[in-house]
């Protein structure tokens, strides 16, 4: 993955955790508070609720600008964080030379920015593909940087599994349940243009998991469909790669785009009434600013009316 440090997002659980306790660290918890570990400079990301105003005063009257130390603290708990991948053929359909979303590209910038922020928040961190499943295991900097190293081996060797990929990965983490207390994050990264049973979906939710998905769509191609009436184009099989020229005329463009606009709709609509709050992807440049607006929404609905 890249060398420059990613961007992280605060990850807010939805309701109180039931995870691993800090206490085997350094620090020792009291009173349901947790202590201080260490003190460094803000980072975009952070809460505001970290920043320790009156060692950023002091900073700031010594420097003569704005700055801002974040308190670092041992959680009460640490939430695992599991991040599954789907790796369908139509996952990796866009070239990166082309102009168009390139998923391959915006799933390692998710994939980062999460690992990141679990690490920032003292998380556990695991992976999970329709082949491979790596389980949450106690943060340190030698798993961190383990577990992107294998993310990253996974994700080279080719989008190439079947269409039931993600069915079988969410089937697979049910049977993992003790690996994955209430109140883990799942965040589940895919185009989800081939459906997931709604039973499966169900199924995660009701055993208390924190399910985030991250809908990764080519904004022209895939959320809607280009005016390409008249116009000779090469289409080419995700699977096998098989190559066809077509000319589509106004009408079948039309209707095209309004069946993308409404299956996009749709899928968030269905995630909506499963009460979980999905991200929508659609261009690597913009992947840290939608899981923090995201991240944002959660501890504004937290925080309840002002």
């Amino acid at each position: 993955m890249t060398t420059a440090a990613p961007e992280t997002i605060p990850l807010y659980p939805r309701r109180r955790l039931i995870g691993t306790a800090s206490g085997g660290s350094a620090s020792v918890r009291r009173g349901g508070r947790s202590d201080v570990a260490s003190s460094r400079p803000y980072r975009p990301g952070d809460h505001f609720r970290t920043i320790d105003w009156k060692a950023s005063a002091r900073l700031s009257s010594a420097q003569n600008q704005d700055e801002f130390i974040v308190r670092e603290r041992y959680a009460d708990e640490m939430p695992a964080v599991v991040i599954v991948v789907d790796r369908r053929p139509g996952m990796a359909l866009y070239p990166a030379e082309l102009p168009w979303l390139h998923k391959p590209e915006a799933v390692r910038a998710v994939v980062d920015i999460l690992v990141a922020s679990a690490v920032n928040q003292r998380s556990l961190v695991g992976y999970l593909d329709h082949t491979t499943w790596q389980p949450p295991r106690a943060q340190a900097s030698v798993w961190a940087q383990g577990v992107e190293e294998r993310i990253d081996e996974h994700l080279t060797e080719g989008f190439d599994a079947p269409d039931d990929a993600l069915d079988r990965a969410l089937e697979d983490l049910a049977l993992r349940r003790p690996s994955l207390p209430i109140g883990s994050f799942v965040f589940v990264v895919s185009d989800f243009l081939q459906p997931v049973p709604h039973e499966r979906w169900s199924q995660a939710v009701t055993r208390g998991w924190d399910v985030i998905p991250v809908i990764v769509q080519d904004p022209v191609w895939e959320q809607s469909f280009p005016a390409i009436d008249g116009v000779l184009v090469t289409v080419t099989d995700a699977i096998g790669g098989h190559q066809s020229r077509v000319r589509l005329g106004p009408r079948e463009v039309a209707e095209r785009r309004a069946s993308h606009e409404q299956r996009l709709t749709s899928i968030q609509d269905d995630f909506v009434r499963l009460g979980l709050d999905p991200i929508l992807i659609g261009s690597t440049d913009q992947v840290h600013e939608r899981l923090l607006e995201w991240a944002h929404a959660r501890i504004d609905i937290a925080r309840g009316p002002r």
